[in-house]
């Protein structure tokens, strides 16, 4: 785990403020990216140095236990200074069944792994990530497997895009 992890401190702790308004731009390193689904998830890899977001995998699992199960490894493998989280809404902004789904698995990540987490809008994420696999020449069902992770490259690279400008 990063440094001020396993001192059990959390870099410019933000806990005070709901979930969906953090932000952490100072912290560098390895961030994870979550594309939060009630039956898959997928996860992204990125670094603030470079800001570019690579996919990386889909966890697939009944039980959140297994879930969590798999995040432990991830983060155990690729110790991440930050986790983001992608934050469902509707076209028009507004708040839906997911979006308090996903507000929970964050407030999870955070309490469980004691990592800063941050929510982005990942409003079109998924259309984006359909049409990338398109454009690839991966189309129908070979697209199941991967568009959720490449859904979550899609929500961290607009997290570098947005919070830590280009390079």
């Amino acid at each position: 785990m990063p440094d001020a992890v396993k001192l059990g401190k959390q870099p410019l702790n933000q806990s005070h403020l709901p979930i969906t308004q953090r932000r952490y731009p100072d912290i560098s390193g390895t961030v994870l990216a979550f594309d939060f689904g009630e039956k898959r998830i997928g996860v992204a890899v990125g670094d603030t140095l470079l800001k570019l977001a690579h996919p990386l995998l889909t966890i697939e699992a009944e039980e959140n236990a297994a879930k969590f199960a798999q995040i432990e490894s991830l983060l155990q493998e690729w110790q991440p200074a930050l986790l983001v989280v992608g934050l469902p809404m509707s076209l028009e902004g507004e708040a839906h069944a997911m979006t308090a789904l996903a507000q929970k698995f964050a407030q999870r990540l955070e309490g469980r792994f004691n990592l800063p987490v941050v929510m982005v809008d990942e409003r079109l994420s998924s259309a984006e990530a359909a049409q990338s696999l398109r454009e690839a020449g991966v189309k129908g069902r070979a697209q199941k497997a991967m568009l959720d992770q490449v859904a979550a490259q899609t929500i961290l690279q607009s997290y570098f895009d947005a919070y830590h400008g280009r390079a």
